[in-house]
């Protein structure tokens, strides 16, 4: 038969699945400090010795990492999923860029039609409130402030989903996006009519979430995102329009 005598959990277990849950559903992320030994103990109901137990089980195991005088950190797990080669060649060649947007558009227009279905109401709270921030950023005209807004905007979305791989693996996209490894973000926020497009395009899609309208938030993201590959196509090749006139420039005056 195959059962097995029932044995009662130790508590160094329970502590281990705790945040190995939390580090799966992003709410812990990579780098951040967790509690001290004495406030953790506390917060989990645990003996310390259960608690150092555990966190030398997860330390060893690479989700977790300490540093002297400083505490225990949630590992950089996300650092190992592109080889360094990898991330360069990205940098270097303008179809990456094309062919990142065009992944997102797939992976984030099934996130946001799975948000609008799955996604609790606390999850929807989160997405306006991200929204409303970057309402209030768009008057203080900081690109680098919406750049970063933007991006948590979209990760809120994918953690909305409830799926747990995606989120993963789009974190590890969206700190590459951060890092410039794409493009340069603030490129999309130099104009008037772009930054103006760009809120424009996010409210359609925080309102379509906000109906639970699942066809209508994957069209939004569609949307924002084919303009954003649009976009940015166009001022590559202004940029390189603008070289050769700087070049047809020098020729004529001998600069």
């Amino acid at each position: 038969m195959p059962f097995e005598p029932v044995q009662q959990e130790k508590l160094s277990h329970g502590v281990i699945r705790q945040i190995e849950g939390l580090i799966l559903r992003g709410i812990l992320r990579p780098a951040e400090r967790l509690p001290s030994e004495r406030e953790l103990s506390e917060r989990m109901g645990v003996s310390r010795p259960s608690l150092r137990e555990a966190l030398a089980d997860l330390q060893a195991r690479g989700l977790l990492t300490s540093k002297a005088g400083a505490g225990v950190y949630v590992a950089d797990v996300l650092g190992s999923a592109f080889a360094p080669a990898l991330v360069k060649l990205f940098s270097s060649h303008d179809e990456a860029v094309s062919d990142y947007i065009s992944f997102r558009r797939d992976m984030e227009g099934l996130a946001a039609e799975r948000a609008a279905r799955l996604a609790s109401d606390t999850d929807l709270m989160v997405i306006d409130a991200i929204f409303q921030k970057m309402e209030t950023a768009h008057q203080k005209r900081d690109p680098a402030d919406e750049a970063h807004l933007d991006a948590d905007f979209h990760l809120s979305i994918i953690e909305a989903s409830h799926n747990i791989i995606m989120l993963h693996m789009m974190r590890s996209m969206y700190d590459l996006l951060r890092e410039g490894v794409f493009y340069n973000r603030t490129v999309m926020f130099r104009q008037r009519t772009t930054r103006e497009t760009l809120l424009d395009q996010h409210r359609a899609i925080n309102v379509a979430l906000q109906a639970r309208d699942p066809a209508g938030a994957r069209a939004a993201v569609a949307a924002h995102l084919d303009f954003v590959q649009m976009s940015l196509s166009a001022q590559t090749k202004a940029d390189r329009n603008e070289s050769f006139a700087r070049k047809r420039f020098e020729s004529e005056t001998g600069r």
